[in-house]
């Protein structure tokens, strides 16, 4: 199985785009991108210069863009899943057919302006926490009133809140931890980003969203997302709401996952995965930079993936689960039965309680892919709704 994950804010780069440029078709695309965006991304992924593309307004469209820009260079009919960290949740959704990659950029340079104005009302900032005893550095985090932004696995936790408090806990770090401010505006990923939350709602209350065609893991739970409307709640919550990037981690480990591929600008979540996975049997990587990396990623993709041949639109057509558990189908409910969208199919028995299997999409219950009592996890397949297997 294969997985292709889109980077967050902090791994942009001075001039990471100029190599793409070579090719043909990619400045045209870029400046026709610039324009949902709302600033020029050709500048920016060529001649800006550090200062200028750690502004959280131009560099979230910038990151989804260098993503998607890279993804339309491969051949991504049969990969099987896709993520991304933070703002990168924006490409990954395009990736999996949520939205078109136009929508994908205009909400993240919406996500990126707002964030920007809400880091001006207070002075916030971020921090990472390297290391301690994960217990003790979350209560180090709530005794000085910090937030963990993001649960990034292999030992780190990026604190998040009051430029007074996080100096408190420079000055105080939690037993065998080490405290690296960060450089960015504010404190992304919590309740100071309440404003941005809100205005990004507005906007995403405009989308039609489609069902994903592929599986798609949120930062929200590291869960498997089969709805295109509840994907769209959970971009915008995601404004205000930790990254839970070690439970998506997790996921890929669940899943089984083989192979890795990081869209531009790449190293940072592949790093991540390969400390985190490393005792299970790490995934083969390709970290995607530059044309020349194009074909590495390509081998990756046709020894990975599923089947050759395989129609994209067919995964559409699969209900996933949401959540690690146990599953119990519907009393009664048989293949053949004709299936409505949002019906319950079933539901998965969780330490947190039942959470309910639904349909995605109207049609047959062609197969049951999970039967009673069957062990899942997150992507799992669990029924088939129409089309062919």
């Amino acid at each position: 199985m294969l997985a292709v994950l889109s980077p967050g804010q902090g791994s942009q780069k001075p001039g990471f785009l100029t190599p793409w440029l070579a090719l043909r078709g990619v400045e045209s695309r870029l400046r026709w991108w610039s324009v949902p965006a709302g600033v020029d991304l050709v500048r920016l992924g060529t001649e800006a210069d550090a200062d200028e593309i750690r502004d959280t307004a131009r560099t979230q469209p910038l990151l989804v863009a260098s993503a998607l820009l890279a993804a339309e260079q491969l051949p991504l009919h049969d990969v099987d899943l896709v993520a991304g960290h933070s703002v990168g949740e924006l490409a990954a959704a395009a990736l999996a057919g949520v939205f078109s990659a136009e929508t994908a950029i205009t909400l993240a340079g919406v996500r990126g302006r707002e964030m920007a104005a809400a880091c001006s009302l207070e002075s916030t900032g971020m921090a990472a926490v390297l290391g301690g005893d994960p217990d003790e550095v979350l209560a180090a985090l709530a005794t000085h009133g910090l937030h963990p932004a993001n649960r990034n696995g292999g030992g780190q936790v990026v604190a998040a809140g009051t430029l007074d408090a996080l100096d408190k806990l420079a000055a105080e770090p939690p037993a065998k931890a080490r405290i690296i401010r960060l450089q960015v505006a504010g404190a992304f990923h919590t309740p100071y980003m309440a404003p941005a939350e809100e205005a990004l709602a507005v906007v995403a209350a405009g989308i039609t969203p489609s069902a994903p065609v592929r599986i798609l893991l949120s930062d929200l739970d590291g869960t498997a997302v089969p709805h295109g409307r509840e994907l769209v709640h959970r971009l915008v919550r995601q404004v205000t709401a930790p990254v839970r990037w070690d439970l998506c981690m997790r996921t890929l480990a669940d899943l089984g996952v083989t192979g890795v591929l990081e869209l531009p600008p790449a190293g940072t979540l592949a790093g991540l995965v390969k400390r985190e996975l490393k005792a299970t049997g790490a995934p083969e990587i390709v970290t995607l930079n530059t044309p020349a990396d194009l074909p590495a990623a390509r081998d990756l993709i046709a020894r990975h993936s599923g089947p050759p041949g395989r129609r994209p639109t067919s995964r559409s057509r699969v209900v996933v689960a949401p959540a690690v558990g146990t599953f119990a189908p519907v009393e009664g409910l048989t293949e053949g039965a004709e299936l409505s969208t949002g019906q319950v199919l079933g539901q998965i028995t969780t330490r947190q309680g039942p959470v309910e299997v639904t349909a995605h999409d109207s049609g047959p219950l062609t197969e049951w892919l999970a039967h009673q009592d069957d062990p899942v996890a997150p992507g799992r397949p669990i029924a088939r709704i129409g089309g062919q297997a």
